[in-house]
């Protein structure tokens, strides 16, 4: 596989042919932050928390390419506020409780809170009235939670192809179902491979406690990005 050389914030970067700014940046220590993207998984760039800026315009750093001599802005002051707005949106149009959330501490949305300092957001809470979904024998859905990532949809399929969780209606009314029949004869590791993929608290494995209690979880001990 050829190899390409690119900038990221001034920095002399290598990547191998085809591989995204994220694949590449994370290759050569530099952080960029995610919640849709998951590595071996095919990016879908629908949070746009990685959005970095190529010769003037805006893109998605999960879905575009490096190329040779790109020139990449990732860590401006323009962008980590446009970054944080976009956790502070998350926040205010689900219904969030980090406190008494089972994820706290292993939360991929609560970290990128903390790293990017926030404390009061900037736009109004919307309060929405969301079901939970509990009909499935191994896990349970909490759409209060959920910021649509789609983790869940591309990475939890059947042997034979089919979805188990699919998007359903439009706008701000859209949200994450799950297939009755297909949920019910979700395998042990199905079941907690969808909540290992959930960045957030919204899938969580029934009748099973967490392992690692809150203190000594991932996001506890270590701030998110601080890993490349």
């Amino acid at each position: 596989m050829s190899e390409l050389q690119f900038t990221i914030d001034g920095k002399d970067c290598k990547a191998k042919s085809g591989q995204t700014i994220v694949e590449a940046a994370r290759e050569n220590g530099i952080y960029i932050p995610t919640l849709c993207n998951f590595q071996g998984m095919k990016p879908a760039g629908t949070c746009r928390i990685c959005t970095v800026k190529v010769a003037g315009r805006y893109q998605a750093a999960c879905t575009t390419p490096a190329a040779p001599g790109m020139i990449v802005e990732s860590n401006t002051p323009e962008i980590e506020d446009m970054r944080k707005a976009i956790v502070e949106m998350l926040f205010v149009e689900g219904n969030h409780m980090c406190p008494t959330c089972e994820k706290s501490g292993n939360c991929e949305l609560q970290a990128l809170g903390y790293r990017y300092t926030m404390l009061a957001p900037r736009f109004p809470y919307l309060w929405p009235v969301r079901e939970v979904d509990a009909h499935a024998p191994k896990i349970y859905l909490d759409r209060n939670r959920c910021v649509q990532c789609l983790r869940c949809v591309r990475g939890i399929v059947t042997g034979d192809g089919k979805h188990v969780f699919a998007l359903s209606q439009r706008g701000n009314k859209v949200g994450i179902d799950i297939d009755a029949q297909l949920a019910a004869g979700l395998s042990e590791d199905q079941a907690k491979k969808a909540m290992d993929q959930c960045p957030v608290g919204a899938i969580l494995r029934k009748e099973i406690g967490f392992a690692v209690p809150i203190g000594r979880r991932k996001y506890d001990g270590k701030p998110i990005g601080s890993e490349v």
